[in-house]
Order: C-alpha cells, then sequence, then structure tokens
C-alpha cells in the first residue's frame, strides 16, 4: 500500500481529539459541569474535582483525557447521533483581583486564607497559559450574578482575540433568581446556552453545541 493512500485512509479513520478548557469566573459551576460530564459519558465515573462554597476551591488546572461525549447533530428528522472526543481541562476561576480576606469570610484563618489567595493567583496564570493550549473553550457564567462585570469582559475579549471557539454556559438556571437571557445580552456574539449542571437541566443542548462548535 502506498504512503499517500496510508494518509488518505488514517485521516479518513481516526478519531478527532480535541482539548476544551472548561472556564469562567468563580464559582460559576466549573467544576459541577466537568463532573457531570464525566459521571454521565465515563464509565464507572468519578469526581473531576471538589465543590464547595468557597471561591476558589480548583487552584490547579486539571485535564482528563479521551472523553467521548455523545449529541445529536444537525435539524429536524436529518438529527443523528455523533461523537466527539475530548480532553477536558478544568481551570480555576478567573478573576482580576483575588484578595485574601475573601477567603476570611468563610471561616479560614489568615495565614490559611493568605496561601489560598497565593494559590489562587498562581491559578490564574497557569489557567490562562493553558488557553494557548486549547482548541475551544465552554465558559460558564452564573446566570444568577451581573454578566456586565470587568472580569467576565476581560475573560471574553482574551478568547475572542485569541481566535478561541466559544460557547457560553449560562449555569444556575435551576435557580429562581437566574437570567440566562441577560448573559446573552450582554454577549450577544456568542451562542449562550441555559443549564443546570447541578441538576442536568439542558445538557443535551449545551453537548449538541458543543459538537456543533468543536468537532
Amino acid at each position: 500500500m502506498s504512503n499517500v493512500i496510508l494518509s488518505f485512509l488514517l485521516r479518513i479513520f481516526r478519531k478527532k481529539r480535541v482539548k476544551i478548557g472548561i472556564y469562567g469566573p468563580p464559582n460559576a459551576g466549573k467544576t459541577t459541569l466537568a463532573n457531570r460530564i464525566i459521571y454521565t459519558f465515563v464509565d464507572g465515573g468519578y469526581d473531576f474535582g471538589a465543590v464547595t462554597e468557597i471561591p476558589h476551591e480548583t487552584r490547579r488546572a486539571v485535564r482528563r483525557e479521551d472523553i467521548v461525549i455523545k449529541a445529536r447533530s444537525g435539524k429536524g428528522k436529518k438529527k443523528k447521533e455523533v461523537m466527539l472526543r475530548l480532553d477536558i481541562v478544568d481551570t480555576p476561576g478567573l478573576a482580576t483581583k483575588i484578595d485574601f480576606h475573601d477567603f476570611i469570610r468563610y471561616g479560614l484563618k489568615e495565614e490559611e486564607a493568605r496561601h489560598r489567595a497565593k494559590e489562587a493567583t498562581q491559578g490564574v496564570i497557569e489557567a490562562i497559559k493553558w488557553l494557548d493550549d486549547v482548541d475551544g473553550v465552554v465558559l460558564v457564567f452564573d446566570a444568577t450574578d451581573n454578566p456586565y462585570t470587568q472580569t467576565n469582559i476581560v475573560i471574553v475579549g482574551n478568547m475572542e482575540a485569541r481566535g478561541i471557539p466559544i460557547v457560553i454556559a449560562a449555569n444556575k438556571i435551576d435557580l429562581p433568581n437566574a437570567s440566562p437571557q441577560r448573559i446573552k445580552n450582554a454577549f450577544p456574539q456568542h451562542t449562550v446556552v441555559p443549564i443546570s449542571a447541578l441538576n442536568g437541566d439542558n445538557m443535551d443542548a449545551l453537548y449538541e453545541e458543543m459538537v456543533r462548535k468543536f468537532r
């Protein structure tokens, strides 16, 4: 078999694997979303990371390789099930300022709070570096929060400047004061999918958009 034919066959049968970063501000639900994906598509699912109410609980980027998600693709009766192979990177919450006093408010002693703040700052730097190595981003925003913040605008602008494909997940729609429409109004240039990563609401729509955007 010639090298030309072999190369052609490899391109046909090789399943592309894309590297997707899960980004967003602290406590938006990034790790909850990562855990949801793992438990949905990985046999014997496990927690991607710990989830607590304390901001910056994820302080180092965590990568899980070769996760296959399934979703419907197409329109109407022509929809078919397709698969997308992913490496997922769950990143620390992005923030323009990290103050150790934020941790003290959650009951941490000053020494631990200062240590946490230092780790969180290093985590933000690491998360930004990872942007050079991802093929796309699921950007998680808390639908109960005001989306018009300096942090959110900086995050989106940074990714747009790099030309990274973005899908925005408007998370926590299970809460009564959630307003995904505010996020849509804030970032009309991007697709916004309302979800509850905690309860699994509307996750199929997010998976479909990920397949459409990143495949």
